[in-house]
C-alpha cells in the first residue's frame, strides 16, 4: 500500500472511530478525573432519563436505556471530547406528538414507536453525514430558536402539572390542561404529591443558588424517596415503583412499514432539533479548548447513538445541556466519563430496581419543570424585540405554532416565515444614491450622509442584494427614478455592485432593458467592484458584445476617475 493510500485509510478510521482513537493518546492520570466525574454525572443520569421518558409519555425505564446506550456509542464514533448525550426535555413534547396518535393508547405500542422513531432519525442523519450536511442546521435562525426552547420550556412544563399535582390526567396539552384546571377548581389536587413536587423544586434550586458541588437533582430524588418511604405516602400518590430487571434490550415488535412511513416526518424534523443543539453545544465544548469539531463527523455520530438506542428500547437522545456541564465541572477529561455513568447506571438497573419503588411522579415532574425553567430565555427574547421587529414576528411564529399547531409543524411553520423575510427583503433591499464628501476617501451614501456631493455628469448607485427574477424591475425602476430626480446633465450611471452576489436569467433580462432604455437616452451603465464569478455569469449568459471591459471598473474610485477624464 502506497503512503498517500495508507494516510487516507488511516484518516478514515480516524474519522469513524474517534472515540477509540482517542484512547491512544489517553493519560494515566486522567482516569481519576473521569471516574470522578462519571460519578457525579450518574447522579442525574438516572431521575432525568426516568423524568424525561415520563414526559415523553413513556415508561421511565425507556429513559434509562436511552441514557446508557448513546453514552456507551458515542465513547466509540464520537469526535467531541467531552459530550453527554441522552433524553432531553426540548425532544420530549416531539416524540410523544409524534408517537401517541400512532399507539391507541398502548404502552408496549409507544415503546415500539418511540424506538422506530429514533432508528429512523439515526438513517437520515447518517445519510446527512454522507451527504455532507453537516451545516444544515442554519436553517434554524436565531429567532426561531428563541422561539421555539420558549415554547418548547411552556409547553414541557405545563405538561407536567398533573403529575406534579396528583391529578389524573390525559390526552393532548389542552386537554390537560382543562382537567388540571377542573381539577385545581374542584379541590381535586393531592396535596402530599403537591408538596413533594414543591419540596423536591426546592432542593433541586437551593443548591444552585448557593452554589453547592453537590446536585439538587440528586437530593430532590434522594428526599423525596425518603419522605414517601417513612410517611407512607406510596398509596396516597403515584410513585415510579420498582424498575424492570435487566439490560436494554430490543422492543420493536408490532410495528410495520406503515408506521415508518409515518414517522418519517416526524423523524426528519425531530432529527433537525437534535443536531441542531448538539452541534452547538459540540462546537462551543471545543471553542473552550481552542478546538474545531467536524459538523459532519458530529452528525454520524449523533446518528449512530440514536439508531442504537432506538434498536435497544430506547427512544431519541441528543445532546445533554444540562448533563453536559456537570461532567465538565465534575473535571471529566474524556469520553471515559460516560462510559463511566453509563456502567454505573446499569449497575443500578440490574442491582438495585426497586430503589425507585418510593420514587414520587411529582419529584420526576420537578425535574422536567426545572429544565424546562432552565431551558426557557426570556432575556434573549426582550433583547431580539428590542432589536428587530421582522425577526420578533418569526421568533412570536415558532412561539404560537409550538403551542397551538404542535412542535414540529409550528418549526415548519417558523421556517417558511423566515424564508419569506429573507426573499422579502432580497425583493425590496436597502438601495441609495452614492455621492463624495471632503476630507474622507471613498463614496458615501448620500441619504446618511447629505452633506455629500454628487459628482458632475455621474450617477453612483447601489443596490444590496443578488439579482434575481424578483428584484430585476426594482433595480430597474430605482435607476429611472433616481434619473428622473436630477436635473443634472448624466453621462454615466455607475452601479457600485459589490453587494450584487448573483444573477439569475430574469433579472438579466431586465439589466439588459434597462441598459437599452439609458442608451435611448444618451446614458452608459457600468459596473465598479463586481465580484468575478457575477461578471463570469454576467458575460456567459450573452452579454459580453453589449457590456465590453471598458463597463468594468475594480473601484468606485477607477470609474469615477477614468470617467471623468473622459469628459
Amino acid at each position: 500500500m502506497s503512503s498517500p493510500t495508507r494516510s487516507s485509510a488511516k484518516s478514515s478510521a480516524k474519522d469513524r472511530l474517534s472515540g477509540v482513537w482517542a484512547l491512544k493518546g489517553y493519560k494515566r492520570e486522567w482516569l481519576r478525573h473521569d471516574l470522578v466525574a462519571g460519578a457525579a454525572l450518574f447522579a442525574l443520569l438516572v431521575p432525568a432519563g426516568m423524568a424525561y421518558a415520563q414526559a415523553a409519555g413513556l415508561p421511565p425505564v425507556t429513559g434509562l436505556y436511552a441514557t446508557v446506550v448513546p453514552l456507551l456509542v458515542y465513547a466509540v464514533v464520537g469526535p467531541s471530547r467531552i459530550l453527554v448525550l441522552g433524553p432531553d426535555s426540548s425532544l420530549a413534547p416531539m416524540i410523544a406528538a409524534a408517537i401517541v396518535p400512532l399507539a391507541a393508547g398502548s404502552s408496549e405500542k409507544s415503546v415500539a414507536l418511540a424506538g422506530l422513531l429514533a432508528v429512523l432519525m439515526g438513517a437520515i442523519m447518517l445519510a446527512g453525514a454522507a451527504l455532507k450536511l453537516g451545516t444544515i442546521t442554519g436553517l434554524l435562525s436565531k429567532p426561531i430558536r428563541l422561539g421555539y426552547l420558549n415554547g418548547i420550556a411552556l409547553l414541557v412544563a405545563l405538561s407536567q402539572l398533573p403529575a406534579f399535582l396528583g391529578i389524573e390526567a390525559d390526552g393532548d396539552i389542552w386537554q390537560k390542561l382543562a382537567k388540571v384546571t377542573t381539577g385545581v377548581l374542584t379541590g381535586g389536587v393531592n396535596l402530599p404529591a403537591l408538596l413533594l413536587g414543591l419540596g423536591s423544586l426546592a432542593l433541586i434550586w437551593i443548591p444552585k443558588l448557593l452554589k453547592w458541588k453537590v446536585p439538587g437533582v440528586l437530593l430532590a430524588v434522594v428526599g423525596s424517596c425518603l419522605a414517601t418511604a417513612f410517611l407512607g405516602l406510596n398509596d396516597d400518590v403515584k410513585v415510579t415503583g420498582v424498575l424492570p430487571q435487566g439490560l436494554p434490550m430490543p422492543a420493536l415488535g408490532g410495528i410495520g412499514w406503515a408506521d415508518a412511513v409515518a414517522l418519517l416526518p416526524a423523524a426528519a424534523g425531530i432529527a433537525l432539533m437534535a443536531f441542531a443543539d448538539t452541534g452547538v453545544l459540540s462546537q462551543t465544548l471545543a471553542a473552550k479548548e481552542g478546538k474545531k469539531v467536524s459538523g459532519n463527523r458530529e452528525m454520524a455520530a449523533l446518528g449512530a447513538a440514536n439508531a442504537a438506542t432506538g434498536l435497544l428500547g430506547g427512544f431519541p437522545i441528543s445532546g445533554s445541556t444540562s448533563r453536559t456541564p456537570v461532567a465538565v465541572d465534575a473535571g471529566a477529561k474524556s469520553q471515559m466519563t460516560g462510559v463511566v455513568g453509563s456502567v454505573l447506571v446499569l449497575a443500578f438497573m440490574l442491582l438495585a430496581p426497586g430503589v425507585t419503588e418510593f420514587l414520587p411522579s411529582a419529584t420526576l415532574a420537578a425535574v422536567v419543570i426545572a429544565a424546562a425553567i432552565a431551558l426557557a430565555d426570556p432575556a434573549g427574547v426582550r433583547r431580539l424585540l428590542s432589536l428587530s421587529r421582522s425577526e420578533s414576528v418569526v421568533m412570536l411564529a415558532a412561539f404560537l405554532g409550538v403551542l397551538t399547531v404542535g412542535v414540529l409543524q409550528g418549526i415548519v411553520v417558523a421556517i417558511a416565515l423566515a424564508l419569506l423575510d429573507f426573499v422579502r427583503r432580497a425583493w425590496d433591499p436597502y438601495r441609495t444614491e452614492l455621492g463624495s464628501q471632503e476630507g474622507r476617501p471613498g463614496y458615501h451614501d448620500l441619504s446618511r450622509h447629505p452633506e455629500g456631493e454628487r459628482i458632475p455628469g455621474l450617477l453612483i448607485l447601489r443596490f444590496d442584494a443578488p439579482l434575481f427574477f424578483g428584484n430585476g424591475q426594482v433595480l430597474a425602476s430605482f435607476v429611472r427614478e433616481q434619473l428622473d430626480e436630477t436635473s443634472d446633465d448624466i453621462s454615466h450611471v455607475i452601479l457600485a455592485a459589490e453587494p450584487i452576489t448573483g444573477i439569475d436569467t430574469t433579472a438579466l433580462d431586465d439589466l439588459v432593458t434597462l441598459d437599452e432604455w439609458l442608451a435611448r437616452h444618451g446614458v452608459d451603465l457600468v459596473f465598479a467592484e463586481l465580484k468575478g464569478p457575477v461578471k463570469d455569469k454576467l458575460l456567459r449568459l450573452g452579454t459580453a458584445a453589449r457590456f465590453t471591459p471598458d463597463h468594468f471598473f475594480s473601484t468606485v474610485s477607477a470609474a469615477v476617475r477614468e470617467l471623468k477624464d473622459e469628459e
